[in-house]
């Protein structure tokens, strides 16, 4: 058993196509180009495009569903592959860890996130594996996790030299996807969550 869905969280339209929220399209965008996949199929309420790994096939996933609803995409996906939530991997942007830190997990809460919490809520299950991609938090003591600033803040792009730390953390997390397609992930999270 291995990953056969490979699901990047964020929101459609060319308005939020930088923002900080879209960490797990960009990343997606990114594997895209570099394996020279296009993602220019609709399945599953999701752009999607068929990866290759040493004979795997694996399925890309944008979800054209917004951000909160991801779960509905996640889980038709799922249904029409008839995968298992532990052969489905989730990239996604993640406030509590320091901006252009990845992290490989086999399982866990949302911390938050809706659209991982829509996963787990449709799924029923917070057992399959993540990527999180730290974003940071913004400084200033008027933002807390529930205020309506935090949300503005989400779906605002990055800055210049937040941008440019940003490139190498999508790398290193497409890099990560890869490495539990090819070696599982208890392998992936000893190699990535240790840099």
């Amino acid at each position: 058993m291995g990953i056969r869905l490979l699901i990047g969280l964020g929101n459609p339209g060319s308005r939020y196509a930088r923002n900080r929220h879209n960490v797990g399209f960009q990343c997606i965008d990114q594997l895209a180009r570099f394996k020279g996949i296009k993602l220019d199929k609709r399945s599953g309420y999701a752009l999607v495009g068929e990866l290759d790994i040493d004979g795997s096939k694996v399925l890309l996933a944008k979800p054209q569903t917004f951000m909160n609803k991801s779960g509905d995409s996640v889980a038709s996906l799922k249904r029409e592959l008839k995968a298992s939530p532990e052969e489905v991997l989730v990239i996604y942007d993640d406030m509590d860890l320091p901006l252009g830190r990845i992290r490989v997990r086999a399982e866990g809460s949302s911390g938050g996130q809706r659209g991982m919490q829509s996963i787990i809520e449709r799924l029923g299950t917070k057992s399959f594996p993540r990527i999180r991609v730290g974003v940071g938090r913004p400084l200033g003591e008027r933002f807390s996790r529930y205020e309506e600033d935090i949300i503005d803040w989400l779906i605002s792009d990055f800055t210049t030299d937040e941008e440019a730390t940003m490139v190498g953390a999508r790398e290193q997390a497409g890099e990560a996807a890869l490495a539990v397609v090819k070696d599982g992930i208890e392998k992936a999270m000893n190699r990535y969550n240790n840099r």
